[in-house]
């Protein structure tokens, strides 16, 4: 039960060739009317994707490159987990386990492993490098789904600090954002002895309607601008009430799929006009095909609807048993709110970027990950 074995992706030919042929035959809906994307991913854009994506995206070459990392599968809790596991050529190195968030995959964090592991070969101090394991969360990409109800943020966070220990790692980083930022507190929570800090994307620290009454009226106008934020079609609501009803369009058409995704990140993304100017599409079709190859989209939704607070129904859960960094910083409202349950050791000021930053400013993001773990270790 506790053998550590080798993995590689190796997705058949015949899925490759199903995927093609799926895509030339899609079905085309009618445009709704309607400027740019305030319906909907736009039929025009899609289009070109699907174009693009049977024509010249090379799953191969992606592939290979995601078969660099030493890749892994191991039983935690009764379940078959994968992960990625790269040490780091300095000695000494900090182990740091990097959570990612939903709806990703592992590749979220393809573009920082370099730098973290190998800091001299990318011009940075080599005197801070990281030993890097990246677990795909249960029913995301290579991981076994959940057989059951009953699978929560807590239970994956206590399999996480297993994996760490059966690595043979005592003192440990951990980072997360989105889903992740969920996951990295409770790993602090439950093995307080062994993680050295906790480091997330942001989150932490947004207010709440129970917070009004106690607000300044600076504070108030504030809290009444972010209202205006929450546009975008709620993925908590839809995966709380119907995730079956949704898998089944993600699950048997690649377009259905693709178009899903790409609405979310681009409600993820909205200092950028489109997703694909501050993210490779590349890395954005490899993210698409891991959950379409392996028919992971139904069950990626868990977090939404499992467990006594499903994910949406409050913002990550503080602690105060590790030291506290966000990338994200954020106003003085949101360091004022974050330091009742937190004790925040790093909030810097000027990070830029949206939701997912490490696919859009990995060189940012491992910057800011640097700094925190400079001060804390």
């Amino acid at each position: 039960m506790n053998a550590i074995r080798p993995f590689r992706i190796d997705i058949p030919q015949a899925d490759l060739d199903d995927l093609r042929e799926r895509l030339r035959h899609t079905r085309w809906s009618a445009q709704t009317p309607g400027k740019g994307w305030e319906r909907g991913v736009p039929v025009d854009y899609l289009r070109e994707l699907a174009d693009y994506w049977g024509t010249e995206f090379d799953w191969r070459a992606q592939e290979a490159e995601l078969n660099r990392f030493p890749q892994f599968r191991t039983e935690l809790d009764g379940l078959d987990v994968h992960f990625l596991h790269v040490r780091s050529p300095e000695p000494n190195a900090m182990p740091l386990l990097l959570a990612h968030g939903w709806p990703n995959s592992f590749v979220e964090f393809s573009r920082t492993i370099g730098p973290l592991t190998d800091p001299r070969a990318y011009g940075l101090d080599p005197a801070l490098a990281f030993d890097v394991v990246i677990p795909s969360i249960p029913g995301f990409a290579f991981s076994e789904a959940p057989r059951e109800l009953g699978m929560t943020i807590p239970r994956v966070a206590r399999m996480f600090t297993t994996l760490m220990a059966r690595l043979g790692y005592d003192r440990y980083g951990v980072q997360g954002g989105d889903l992740g930022a969920y996951i990295v507190p409770e790993m602090a929570l439950a093995a307080p002895e062994h993680v050295i800090g906790a480091h997330i994307d942001g989150g932490l620290g947004m207010p709440t309607s129970d917070d009004v009454p106690g607000m300044t009226a600076d504070e108030r106008a504030e809290w009444d601008a972010m209202q205006g934020w929450m546009t975008a079609v709620s993925h908590h609501s839809l995966l709380h009430a119907a995730p079956q009803t949704f898998a089944h369009a993600w699950t048997d058409s690649p377009m259905g799929l693709a178009a899903w995704l790409m609405h979310k990140f681009k409600d993820f993304t909205p200092l950028a006009d489109q997703v694909e100017d501050v993210m490779p599409r590349d890395l954005l079709l490899t993210n698409i095909n891991l959950y379409w190859f392996t028919n992971t989209m139904a069950s990626s939704s868990w977090p939404m609807f499992d467990g006594p607070a499903p994910i949406g129904s409050s913002w990550p859960k503080g602690q105060r048993v590790v030291p506290t960094g966000v990338y994200g910083g954020g106003s003085a409202l949101m360091r004022r709110l974050a330091e009742r349950d937190n004790d925040i050791a790093h909030w810097p000021s000027g990070n830029t970027g949206n939701h997912f930053i490490a696919m859009e400013m990995p060189d940012m993001h491992v910057a800011d990950i640097r700094a925190f773990f400079s001060a804390v270790r």
